[in-house]
């Protein structure tokens, strides 16, 4: 009960003519960058995150959020219309939903995409709101042993759980832990990596770095492959609307196990994109007709959208009870409100109610409006894929220069973004992911003072993250999740070589 009237709290501090503008040029700029291939719901928050350097906490937050779900929202249309995944996870989503477009049945998928969407970001809204307090409140026992045995948990998980190569995923970790290095040591006061340069005093910038790897990437990546975009009409009735609406019964399962996959997958670090495949694997597996999926079927529209939104939502969950980003978008946010001067975690919940309830309150509103604003607008939103690429390229850069630049007012940055867009675009090619290595760039320095002070407090003994009960297992379950390929490798080869008479026996 406690949460509800928290949540009451969070609508009045929302409810203002101010915040609810600020929501609806989010979610409208969110449905533009979903819709252009390639930008989507990371890239577009890291673009436009300047543009709220001069914003109040709360307000800056509701927008950049109703950014991510407009940009969540609009990942189907070009899915769907135009067979181009508008995100990484709307690959499934084609599986399915551009056959039906091709069948003449694109207002009924994007319609179920829409739905499927909010209804998988409400469940892990939901979810956040009833259980980050716990969780925070939970966390005011930790200190610095516990943390960095939370940071290295979540390390070690992405290396572990990841669906990405091992070696790649570490390669990226490692190189975003160096780079968090750069400047002034937080402990000692000594200078570190920065070759005599004065810009490097300051370190290097979280946001820059992102603006280039996310949006300058991209651009070059989208210039590479020429992209013509050629694809179905659509325009969605409320008929339609009340059509699929009416057939939602039918598919309860489906939403109801692709959102606990989701959930579960948003909060560990498997994200979004295993969410998306393993909720349509599981639906055809358990289809009566398998051999339908691949051909126009509606339940291969609801299962993946359903679970890479509550994946996609469920990661902020992390971020605000712990400071643990559980997905790229989530670590962009979090070094958005470091920049505004809060530090996400247990005393979040503590020291600044207004700020985390209000942002619980708008993901309830922004997913609510987006559903309505996407359903009515999707013949414009299509058509925005009709203007040439070569006349909205140079816009993106010049909004990443501008971005780049304002943070700290030095053109060193501008030239840091290149430098990190050129390693993006490399990164994307030889297949590195980026959100290890964003995580460890955003996490690093956090990670390193943790480990420091631990290590004063104990006298350099690393006993000390096994000194207790909550520690220690926080640390042992880092440990299995590292080697956790090995481990279930190990178990597999030990079952396989058990004899049938051995089982039947045991």
């Amino acid at each position: 009960m406690e949460a509800l009237g928290l949540l009451l709290h969070g609508f009045a501090v929302l409810l203002t003519w101010k915040t609810l503008l600020l929501m609806m040029v989010g979610l409208v700029l969110g449905v533009f960058v979903g819709v252009l291939p390639g930008l989507g719901g990371p890239n577009g928050v890291a673009i436009l995150l300047p543009l709220t350097f001069s914003m109040d906490p709360t307000s800056a937050i509701v927008m950049l959020s109703c950014i991510y779900w407009g940009a969540l929202f609009g990942g189907a249309i070009t899915s769907i219309l135009f067979n181009i995944p508008g995100e990484a996870w709307s690959v499934a989503t084609t599986f399915d939903g551009y056959p039906m477009a091709q069948q003449g049945k694109a207002a009924e998928a994007l319609t179920a995409a829409f739905t499927s969407s909010f209804i998988g970001s409400l469940v892990a809204v939901m979810l956040i709101t009833f259980l980050a307090p716990w969780i925070s409140s939970f966390a005011l026992k930790f200190g610095p042993p516990e943390f960095f045995a939370v940071y290295l948990l979540t390390f070690c998980s992405f290396v572990g759980l990841g669906r990405e190569d091992k070696h790649k995923t570490v390669i990226a970790m490692a190189l975003g832990l160096l780079l968090a290095g750069v400047g002034m040591d937080t402990v000692s006061g000594q200078l570190r990596m920065t070759f005599g340069s004065t810009d490097l005093l300051r370190g290097i910038n979280f946001l820059v770095a992102v603006i280039g790897l996310f949006g300058i990437s991209e651009i070059l990546l989208t210039m590479e492959e020429r992209l013509a975009l050629r694809g179905h009409a659509a325009s969605i009735s409320l008929r339609t609307v009340l059509a699929v609406w009416k057939d939602l019964p039918k598919y309860w399962m489906t939403l109801f196990r692709s959102s606990v996959i989701g959930c579960w997958l948003g909060i560990t670090p498997g994200g979004a994109i295993a969410a998306s495949f393993m909720g349509y694997n599981l639906a055809k597996r358990f289809s009566k007709d398998q051999d339908s999926f691949g051909k126009g079927r509606i339940e291969g529209v609801f299962a993946p959208e359903t679970a890479a939104h509550a994946s996609g939502t469920a990661a902020l969950l992390p971020m605000l009870a712990l400071g643990i980003p559980g997905s790229g978008t989530a670590a962009i946010l979090l070094g958005g409100l470091m920049v505004w001067g809060l530090n996400p975690g247990p005393l979040l919940f503590v020291e600044h109610k207004d700020f985390v309830w209000g942002l619980i309150a708008s993901m309830y509103l922004g997913n609510v409006v987006g559903l309505v604003l996407v359903l009515s607008t999707v013949p414009i939103f299509a058509s925005i894929l009709r203007v040439p690429f070569a006349a909205v390229a140079p816009m993106i850069v010049v909004s990443c220069a501008i971005g780049a630049y304002a943070i700290q007012n030095a053109m060193f940055d501008v030239w840091l973004m290149l430098g990190f867009g050129v390693v993006g675009y490399v990164f994307k090619k030889i297949k590195i992911p980026l959100a290890p290595f964003t995580l460890a760039l955003v996490l690093g320095s956090r990670a390193e003072d943790a480990f420091r002070q631990s290590m004063i407090i104990s006298g350099g003994n690393m006993k000390v993250f096994w000194a207790n009960g909550l520690v220690g297992t926080i640390t042992t379950l880092a440990i299995v999740l590292l080697f956790w390929p090995l481990i279930d490798r190990l178990v597999a080869s030990v079952s396989k070589s058990t004899p049938p008479a051995a089982k039947a026996e045991a």
